[in-house]
Formats: C-alpha cells, structure tokens, sequence
C-alpha cells in the first residue's frame, strides 16, 4: 500500500496536488482528522477493499491537539511497513496575502476568531511546523502554476522510487528569493556575470555564447569543480540517513546565466552516478530530468 499525506499552507495548492493524485488512480480524501489515519489505514488494508494507492490531506484545519500528536501518529503508520510519503506545500506569505486579496476568500483559521489574515497565515505556519519538519518532499508553489504544480505531483511524488534519492538540482535568482523547497544553497554571484555584455544579456546560461563566456575565467570552473566535489562527498551521507528527496539550489542574481550554466554542469555530471537526477530553473521555467536530454555539455 502507498500512502502520500498532503499537507501545508492554505492557499498554497493542496486541493490541486489531491486532484492530480485522484486522476492518477488514487483514492482521495480532504481534510481528513489527524486522529483517523491510523483506522483510514487499517480499513484498507483488512482485504476488502482494492484501493493500493491512498492521498490524504491534513492541515490546518484539524483541531490542535491532533496535529501534535501526528509525529507519533505517522510513525505508527510507518511501523506498519506502508510506503508513506508526506508532501509539504509552502509558499511565501507575502504571496498568500495577495491571493487571499484576490479572491476574497476567508482563511480557516480566520471564521471563528478575530485574528487577520496575516495573523492567520503566520499561527498556521506554526501550527504545522512539525509536520512540515517530518516532511519527505517540501514543494515552494510561490511562482507554480497549476499545470506546473500537477505536473511536479505526478513527476515527483506519484513517480516517486519507493527505494533511494530523488535529486533535483535547480538554479534561481536571488532577487526574487531563495527556494523554500531548497536543502542545500550555493552561491554564484561572486562570479563574472554575463549580464553586464549587451550581447548576452538576453541569452542564458545554456547558450553557447553565455558557455563560452564563463568557460573563459578559471574561477567558474574552480567554483564549478568545488560544488560538484562537496555534492558527490556527502550525497552518500544524505542517502545513508534516509533521506526521499534532496534539492541542491545554485544561484546568482537574476537566475538566468551563472546559475543556469553551473546547474546544467553539476546535473550533467551527477547523472552518470545518481540515475533520475531532476534539473530545474527556476527563472527560465524549465524542468528536465536526466538522462533523458541529449548530452551537449
């Protein structure tokens, strides 16, 4: 049996990411009680009922004292030996702020209490924080669209390997923010930024004229060489811990030509050791995963 537990922030996609399990075969139910889990999984598992793929959503929505005991809760489950995945979708609040702006929707934690809207989201992030600590996969749906988001459901969480590491590598800019999916930041903006040459300004970092550029200054390379040596050094300690999934985040200012190019580099090279090996970038909004892209680099 597979379990895939969704929780996270209001506003922050959970409904859409229950829907694409469901059309994937899965049986879905929202908002259920923490308190349930354990009996939901004992039902379906006595033998008369088919369902081998199971989609919850538990958030913000239960009452306190439930979503304090959801570590033991979900260690029960796991003793069970259930492949069990949560999935954390967070976004920035600022973000919340405007969507809630937007549609005029209320938040839960706002009907039955005089707390504001950003009161509500700030108490809700704190209400769910061990579950977000004990999640597999956090999912920053801050710049996702729909299609993007249902897309990284099935991708990442419906393909998911049941044995060994999901590695994603992303590049993104900082000056819109680091990834609140990310484990492990590095940071290119000491780098020569091709940005300041008129004739590369509009190209990225998978271009050859932006390759060339920074294949010319030795400092990339030594950068380049020393993050591919740190990955390949503790990947092993974060797949010996159990880890389900693990993203590596390079980033420069704008997100388009450092970071890309260092991205494309380190995914390139972690490919031939680590099968499955997930690309991302973020400001280009692209995503690949390899080997399954021509080798160009």
């Amino acid at each position: 049996m597979q379990l895939v537990i969704i929780s996270g922030r209001s506003g922050s996609g959970k409904s859409i990411a229950l829907q694409a399990l469901e059309d994937l075969g899965y049986y879905a139910i929202d908002n259920l009680p923490a308190m349930l889990l354990g009996p939901l999984v004992d039902e379906l598992r006595s033998g008369q009922s088919l369902r081998s793929s199971i989609a919850v959503s538990i958030d913000a929505r239960n009452l306190p004292h439930a979503l304090e005991r959801f570590p033991a809760l979900l260690e029960d489950v796991r003793a069970r030996n259930i492949h069990c995945q949560v999935v954390y979708l967070t976004t920035d609040a600022r973000i919340l702020l405007e969507r809630y702006s937007a549609t005029r929707r209320r938040h839960p934690l706002t009907r039955d209490s005089q707390m504001t809207l950003a009161e509500a989201i700030d108490c809700e992030e704190a209400a769910l924080a061990e579950i977000r600590d004990l999640a597999d996969l956090v999912i920053d749906t801050s710049r996702l669209s729909v299609h993007d988001l249902r897309g990284r459901i099935t991708d990442q969480v419906a393909g998911h390997r049941r044995e060994g590491l999901t590695l994603t590598v992303e590049s993104f800019g900082f000056k819109r923010g680091v990834p609140l999916d990310a484990d492990i930041v590095f940071d290119a903006r000491c780098l020569p930024n091709p940005y300041w040459d008129p004739q590369l300004r509009d190209a990225t970092g998978r271009e050859d004229s932006v390759i060339a550029f920074l294949d010319s200054y030795p400092m990339v390379a030594e950068m380049a060489a020393d993050i591919l040596a740190w990955v390949e050094r503790w990947l092993p300690r974060y797949q010996a811990s159990q880890r389900s999934y693990l993203t590596v985040a390079i980033g420069c200012t704008g997100g388009q030509h450092r970071s890309v190019y260092l991205a494309e580099g380190l995914a390139h090279r972690l490919a031939a050791a680590f099968p499955g090996v997930r690309l991302r970038h973020r400001e280009l909004g692209l995503q690949r995963n390899l080997p399954d892209i021509d080798e160009d680099r």
